[in-house]
């Protein structure tokens, strides 16, 4: 027979981890709602330990309806920038979306895993035997995602990117071009190496 000691004991443990999460859930959707340039739709969906960086700033932070963001979610909007995540839009653990300038994902999109978007770069000089890199000076392009598109695992899509709708982009891809639409991409583990 069981005792309700045991019962406790094990039932505390998953009740306690679920009023955490509950609470998470409520502090992601609050800093949301509360700040003027972000218009979060119907059903939004939040996993845990997410964490959003909105700047006072922004120009415009819209996530459409029924967009589901899975468990560590960081996203990121500077001042003057703008995010637009259309209806039906899937974020699965541990995307990364930095905004400096503009990015759109169309409806019904879907991220893989650790899909990491940044629509900026790091400044930089170089001349002779030396490279000074900026750590606070930046050059950025727009990145726009279409509808209907598959982004796998792991995949990078870098500032001025246009891609197209009904895209498929295969887990681990670097995207640094635009790709048209109704296309796929993969990786086929090409390694080029560009020296001075």
């Amino acid at each position: 027979m069981i005792s309700k000691k045991s019962i406790e004991k094990e039932l505390f443990p998953d009740m306690i981890t679920a009023i955490i999460e509950k609470l998470q859930r409520k502090k992601q959707r609050m800093i949301l709602e509360k700040h003027p340039q972000v218009s979060v739709g119907k059903s939004l969906k939040l996993g845990i330990n997410n964490h959003f960086i909105v700047y006072p700033k922004i120009k415009n932070f819209i996530l459409g309806d029924h967009v589901s963001l899975r468990n560590y979610i960081h996203i990121i909007v500077q001042n003057g920038a703008i995010l637009e995540i259309g209806n039906n839009v899937f974020l699965n653990n541990q995307c990364s979306i930095t905004c400096l300038d503009k990015i759109s994902i169309g409806e019904n999109t879907l991220f893989g895993e650790n899909v990491k978007l940044y629509d900026h770069n790091h400044s930089y000089q170089r001349n002779e035997n030396n490279l000074k890199i900026s750590h606070s000076e930046f050059t950025t392009a727009p990145i726009s995602i279409g509808k209907n598109c598959w982004l796998g695992s792991n995949v990078v899509i870098l500032k001025g990117v246009e891609i197209g709708d009904n895209c498929i982009i295969g887990a681990g891809c670097v995207i640094h071009k635009n790709v048209p639409a109704n296309s796929t991409v993969f990786n086929n583990q090409e390694q080029i190496l560009k020296t001075n």
